[in-house]
């Protein structure tokens, strides 16, 4: 049962905040105006920020990131026009998605949200869309890097479900344990997400099929989901009869293209390519829409050569790779999973391990009820490396789970593992995951790489061994509850991951550590100390001898939490 929501403090007219002015640009904005809610806006007081390395992707980026474009469909212009905190392309920003906040202020006109309720931010505004992708809190509308935030109601309710983005919450967590809920559903979207193993209903399906290549295996997929449209690129009559004869009586007009070459990009819910060409294998990536599959069939044929995969689509557009080695399109679907959850058995390895992710995804394996598990984790950080074995070591062996903490510099990894996570945005990893890849392995590139970032991957050797790659971005709603419940029942302490703690003047170095990968777990952020600077846990005992008493087995806790607001004031950082 909830706790009833808390009074709300009185609000000042300015506050303290992180603001990016420019690609590679932050300040410290020591007097930045506090806004009073609208008639549909709601004001919601930080408690406590995570960063995250998205966060330094923008701070590089700045107006050229796909999430600080100007809002382009799904909610009003005239609405829009009317939310001080939305800063799309060259206006200021501020970041920090991860969010752990309260309620402070509401306008007349605000219906579901209340005065002194503690919320969780779910930051993914999937709904309103940009061209290239989606806004979301912390890019091209304020996030919480800033002592207070200003919302609308009118786009903080998801169309369709009516669940808030502000999520409450207890009042028996700390705000980072809140704040950091954030990233974990992330990760836990990337084992929730729902694989595909056919055609989409409706799609546009683009069907292409080189000289030399029959068409077989298209009846039953066409069977089980018709599209909306077909468009086919064939070489002979034989093939475009073959076509026909799989579509049915019942087929779709079917439009015949000369080349793939005259084909608009991203304009294919599906595509399955009959061949073996690396160079079209590559070309027609880039029709593939968001969320589309590619099936290749070889026909028993071979690519020959590494193809340039573009590994950031796979993670930021959800597109995904399938295909055999044989004749049957049918068997190429067939290799995708119906989720990215772990399967009993399963030999995981998880690459870049000792990073603030890599470090969850560790931590959720170790601490998984999946039967027959093992755990590699893969790290060239050997200090970073020595705290995550003391963290999630313990948590595994309790789990009946055998673990390894490798430093791969030094130890030879042998390939067969069944899931390999990747955690760190470098092409070549993603390539190594494949080669540890085992027949019928899952290959998760969770790592942010952007859009258009490829790695050349041997896809003969993905198809013959039945490989498939994957990868989510985000997370939605239902994740955030699903960890939400984990953490309020005792099963999740998000806190495992805090490394260190900061105020407002050590947010430059921590997204310095962030980006760096000199951190071993998660920064959390207090906007409420303005000047403390970034503090690791391992540190605190020499400056905060009475924060440093209330971790529990060196984890940060709300213990502790409230012992640094106290002392950082006494101390003059607040």
């Amino acid at each position: 049962m909830k706790t009833p929501p808390q009074p709300a403090p009185a609000v000042p007219a300015t506050q303290h905040a992180i603001q990016i002015v420019g690609p590679g640009q932050l300040v410290h904005n020591r007097a930045k105006p506090v806004p009073a809610p609208g008639p549909t806006q709601l004001l919601v007081r930080v408690e406590a920020v995570g960063i995250c390395f998205s966060d330094t992707k923008l701070l590089k980026a700045f107006s050229t990131h796909l999430r600080k474009a100007d809002v382009s469909g799904g909610i009003d212009a005239a609405v829009l026009s009317e939310i001080p905190s939305y800063v799309p392309g060259e206006l200021p920003t501020v970041p920090g998605h991860e969010v752990a906040g309260r309620i402070v202020a509401i306008g007349a006109a605000v219906e579901r949200h209340a005065v002194g309720e503690r919320v969780l931010v779910q930051t993914d505004y999937r709904h309103l869309l940009t061209p290239g992708s989606n806004a979301a809190f912390g890019y091209n509308f304020e996030g919480g890097l800033q002592e207070y935030v200003l919302l609308d109601e009118r786009m903080i309710v998801e169309p369709g479900t009516g669940e808030r983005f502000l999520i409450s919450v207890d009042e028996a967590p700390s705000g980072s344990a809140i704040a950091l809920l954030e990233p974990w559903a992330c990760v836990e979207a990337s084992y929730a997400c729902r694989e595909r193993g056919g055609l989409a209903p409706d799609s546009r399906l683009l069907v292409v099929a080189d000289r030399g290549h029959r068409i077989e295996g298209l009846a039953p997929l066409l069977a089980a989901a018709t599209p909306a449209a077909i468009t086919v690129v064939v070489a002979d009559a034989a093939q475009r009869k073959a076509i026909d004869e799989a579509a049915g009586p019942a087929e779709p007009a079917i439009a015949v293209a000369a080349d793939v070459a005259t084909l608009p990009a991203q304009a294919f819910d599906d595509i399955v390519y009959f061949g073996a060409d690396a160079d079209r294998v590559e070309q027609l990536q880039a029709l593939l829409a968001t969320g589309g599959v590619i099936d290749i069939v070889l026909g028993g044929h071979r690519i020959g050569r590494a193809v340039a995969v573009d590994v950031g689509r796979i993670h930021y557009d959800l597109t995904r790779w399938v295909g055999t080695s044989g004749a049957s399109a049918a068997d190429g679907y067939s290799i995708a999973p119906v989720d990215g959850e772990l399967r009993a058995g399963d030999r995981v390895a998880v690459i870049g391990a000792a990073g603030p992710m890599g470090f969850m995804h560790v931590v959720r394996t170790a601490s998984s009820p999946i039967r027959g598990l093992t755990l590699t984790a893969v790290d060239i950080d050997e200090a970073r490396l020595a705290h995550l074995a003391r963290v999630a070591g313990p948590l595994a062996a309790s789990n009946g789970i055998p673990a390894a903490f490798l430093d791969s510099r030094t130890t030879r990894l042998e390939p067969g593992f069944s899931y390999v996570a990747v955690m760190v945005p470098a092409p070549p990893l993603v390539v190594q995951a494949v080669d540890l890849a085992g027949d019928g392995g899952r290959v998760n590139i969770f790592a942010g790489f952007a859009a258009g970032t490829r790695a050349a991957i041997d896809l003969d050797a993905v198809l013959a061994k039945g490989i498939y790659l994957f990868g989510t971005s985000g997370s939605r709603i239902p994740d955030m509850q699903a960890v939400l419940h984990k953490l309020e029942s005792g099963e999740l302490d998000t806190n495992i991951s805090v490394d260190a703690i900061t105020g407002m003047e050590g947010v430059t170095d921590a997204l310095a550590a962030v980006e760096g990968r000199t951190s071993g777990g998660k920064i959390v952020v207090y906007p409420a100390l303005h000047e403390l600077g970034m503090v690791r846990l391992s540190d605190l005992a020499g400056r905060f001898p009475t924060v440093a008493a209330g971790l529990r087995g060196g984890r940060w806790t709300r213990a502790a939490e409230e012992a640094l607001l106290a002392a950082a004031a006494d101390d003059g950082a607040a």
